[in-house]
């Protein structure tokens, strides 16, 4: 179930059931408002329908116990393709991003006939992470699409996508989350979640899902007031982004430093609009040079612990402005 995106779910159902079902959908919105959700929903949908046995559901529902949705609820669809960042099997870490490789080999997808039903789909989560071989690669099927297929490429930013991308696309746009939908999604996935920290959750979230599961799921709530300490009282010793460093520095703590450098900037602007005069615009400097650095910090596989400190600097500099 798809909570709080129903225009969406409605533009999406309306175009399938008219039979004029375009072969590319830009899911399009913020990080974690359920793009990716939709996109599995959709394409189980879809795919459903297309093998049978027939059943009837509103929206994008299917019954869990349907042949076609255990398939994918398994990964077993051979139908079906998901491309994402891989995981490194030495390091345990993503990579960088979706390889020419992977979009490739979707050409074996394309080469065989369908195994269960008329339809194939594909999913890309996310089309931003395509590396630029990669992009063109996806074009060129765009190009020249394979009969009966389906994409659906999640996007978190649009405008920056090849124009020609986005010109052989329908687009889909998905809205930041509204209160009553975000508790309903938290409450289901976290029932043991005090309601104070639910509320607090939902504060700092900024109407996505995901960044309220990653918040409650990794304490993420206590590196944010680490921030904001640093970035309303300054540092002057050093030490509160010493010990933000060595936190996040710690062995395992590579999921909590990766969400970290995720959710700062934005933790930054919100506090930037509380502000005004030249506190305000030192808010919106340090809001640019914090995105520059945790945009280009794992790209160049720097140091955690290095990149903590220096963030923590960059927050100082709003509380404590150089001489």
């Amino acid at each position: 179930m798809i909570f709080g995106q129903d225009r969406a779910v409605e533009q999406f159902t309306a175009a399938r059931q008219s039979g004029a079902l375009h072969h590319a959908w830009l899911l399009s919105g913020p990080k974690g408002v359920g793009k990716a959700s939709f996109a599995r929903l959709a394409a189980t949908r879809l795919l459903s329908e297309a093998a049978g046995p027939a059943f009837s559901a509103a929206g994008l529902e299917t019954p869990e116990d349907h042949r076609i949705a255990k398939l994918v609820e398994a990964g077993s669809h051979p139908d079906l393709r998901w491309l994402e960042r891989l995981t490194n099997e030495k390091t345990g870490n993503l990579a960088r991003n979706i390889s020419v490789d992977q979009v490739r080999a979707l050409g074996e997808l394309f080469d065989l006939t369908p195994a269960l039903s008329p339809w194939r789909a594909v999913v890309i989560d996310s089309i931003d992470d395509l590396e630029k071989s990669a992009a063109n690669a996806l074009l060129k099927m765009l190009e020249e699409p394979p009969a009966n297929t389906i994409f659906f490429l999640v996007t978190h930013a649009p405008g920056r996508l090849l124009p020609t991308i986005r010109s052989r696309c329908r687009r889909l746009d998905f809205q930041p989350l509204d209160d009553d939908a975000m508790t309903s999604i938290l409450a289901k996935a976290l029932p043991m979640q005090k309601d104070f920290e639910r509320t607090r959750v939902i504060s700092a979230a900024a109407g996505s899902a995901g960044r309220a599961l990653a918040l409650a799921e990794l304490d993420l709530i206590s590196l944010e007031d680490k921030a904001l300490r640093i970035l309303r009282q300054g540092d002057p010793t050093n030490g509160r982004r010493s010990d933000l460093a060595t936190e996040l520095g710690k062995r395992g703590a590579g999921d909590r430093y990766a969400a970290f450098l995720e959710i700062l900037p934005s933790v930054i602007a919100r506090e930037a609009r509380s502000l005004s005069g030249a506190p305000r615009q030192r808010a919106v400097d340090a809001y640019s040079r914090t995105r520059e650095l945790v945009a280009i910090a794992p790209r160049l596989s720097l140091d955690p612990a290095a990149t903590v400190f220096q963030l923590g600097g960059i927050l100082a500099s709003v509380a404590d402005p150089l001489p």
